[in-house]
């Protein structure tokens, strides 16, 4: 076996760079590692001259070791594609199983979904929208007749057998007439059991859950009419639709209940604050009444007295009755605004007050009282229900107050609170424009206050801030 030095790694080569390196010190680099390799590569030439003359030894040719070496990687390569085979084998069966699960996934999960019905009270109303009445009848008297006829008429389909189907000709042992009694039971079993459901599902119908409310009669009819389709046996559509017409004639007639409660309410209060009103009146009629006796009697008496009295106390007189005439004048004056006030029942006054601490920056509640104290009807809203007291920001006295009230409402109507109860008289704008609007419909001078102390809310800040620096 030859084995040859590639030419680069020659002993003369190497010399001569050697040679150089004496002239040129840098080039030493190349001769030490021209050195190194050749040194490396002599190393496995003898290496490889004892092993062919070991295979020598043993009677082996240069040939038969190569073909031995061939036979070896020959049978590995075999081993390794069976194994390969083998493995693409197993992961194609394995592939195989693994779409067939997705398969059976995919129609478990394309069920669920069918059956799905959203029951999650948060999600339900993060779906929440406006509910458009499909009846929309005049009061909740109306929608309780209309309920009682949708009721008669699914009685009266049950008992005329045209709530439910059956098969007509199914036997029991061989006889009609037992067929037709089991059908007889089987359909009472499917109505009653519908008729079950669909009641406590209408029973807790509202306008965040009616969608769902919808979809679970309609599962429950499809689940009772598949669980009886083998003995022929199902509810008519038309006795669905007339539970579905009842489940949303609930709904409404629950809502208008509400609303004509809410509208009582309202009643209530305005009688509650009229008689408040009346009483204040009649109190102020009294008082004005006994103070004008008062001064009449008192003058009548000094007019008396003048019969006998000398120059000076004459003079005395003059000047007492002078007083007491000018004060009979402002008790006349305020008697005839109270009569006034009785007489004209839209005199009162327009508030606008805010709660900075209850309800944020510029959110002003526009309101009006017919009280001759207009500030008892603010304390009264300042009570237990909110945490501060409300700031005034205007007292606004006019003739005809619910028209210039109605005239506010209807420019911010667009920046109220709550845009479906229009009784909630909360809107979010600014001092300025309800001043701006104020000034063009009234021709008196109002004094505003343009800033809320707020004063309760801000100590409540400043403590809370000092409690939160010693912990």
């Amino acid at each position: 076996m030859k084995v040859k030095m590639p030419w680069y790694l020659n002993i003369y080569f190497i010399l001569m760079f050697s040679i150089i390196s004496i002239f040129a010190p840098y080039v030493i680099v190349i001769p030490i590692t021209l050195s190194i390799f050749h040194f490396l590569k002599e190393k496995k030439i003898i290496l490889l001259a004892s092993k062919y003359q070991t295979l020598l030894d043993n009677g082996l040719s240069e040939n038969d070791e190569t073909a031995t070496i061939i036979e070896k990687q020959k049978t590995a390569l075999e081993k390794l594609n069976s194994e390969i085979t083998l493995s693409e084998q197993e992961l194609n069966a394995k592939k195989i199983t693994a779409n067939k699960e997705i398969a059976d996934l995919d129609v478990k999960i394309k069920s669920l979904k069918e059956q799905y019905i959203e029951l999650d009270e948060l999600v339900m109303m993060q779906d929440f929208g406006l509910y458009e009445p499909k009846y929309d009848l005049i009061n909740s008297e109306k929608y309780k007749i209309r309920l009682e006829e949708i009721r008669d008429i699914q009685k009266s389909m049950i008992k005329n057998e045209k709530a439910a189907y059956f098969n007509p000709n199914w036997t029991v042992d061989g006889s009609k007439a037992k067929g037709r009694k089991m059908n007889k039971d089987s359909v009472k079993l499917a109505l009653r059991a519908f008729n079950n459901e669909s009641e406590v599902i209408i029973s807790k119908v509202t306008v965040a859950n009616i969608s769902s409310s919808e979809k679970r009669i309609i599962k429950s009819y499809e689940s009772i009419c598949k669980l009886f389709a083998t003995t022929g046996i199902g509810i008519h559509q038309e006795y669905l639709k007339l539970k579905l017409a009842e489940l949303y004639l609930a709904l409404e007639y629950a809502q208008k209940v509400e609303e004509e409660k809410e509208e009582q309410r309202q009643i209530r209060e305005q009688m509650r604050e009229e008689e408040k009103v009346r009483r204040e009146i009649e109190r102020l009629k009294d008082k004005v009444m006994k103070e004008e006796t008062h001064f009449l009697n008192a003058l009548s008496k000094l007019e008396f007295q003048k019969k006998d009295a000398t120059d000076q106390q004459l003079i005395e007189l003059e000047l007492k009755i002078k007083e007491l005439q000018e004060k009979l004048l402002e008790v006349e004056k305020v008697k005839e605004d109270v009569l006034n006030r009785e007489r004209n029942t839209r005199a009162g006054y327009v508030y606008i007050i805010s709660n900075i601490g209850s309800f944020g920056e510029d959110i002003y509640k526009i309101g009006m009282t017919r009280r001759l104290e207009p500030m008892d009807r603010v304390r009264e809203l300042g009570d237990a229900s909110v945490p501060f007291l409300f700031d005034v920001h205007a007292l606004i006295f006019s003739e005809d107050a619910p028209k210039l009230e109605n005239v506010l409402h209807q420019t911010f109507a667009h920046k109220r609170l709550n845009l479906v109860n229009e009784r909630k008289e909360f809107f979010n704008v600014t001092i300025e424009e309800i001043k701006e609007i104020v000034e063009k419909n009234h021709d008196k001078t109002v004094e505003f206050q343009m800033t809320a102390l707020a004063e309760h809310y801000r100590e409540s800040e400043s403590l809370r801030k000092k409690q939160l620096v010693t912990t």
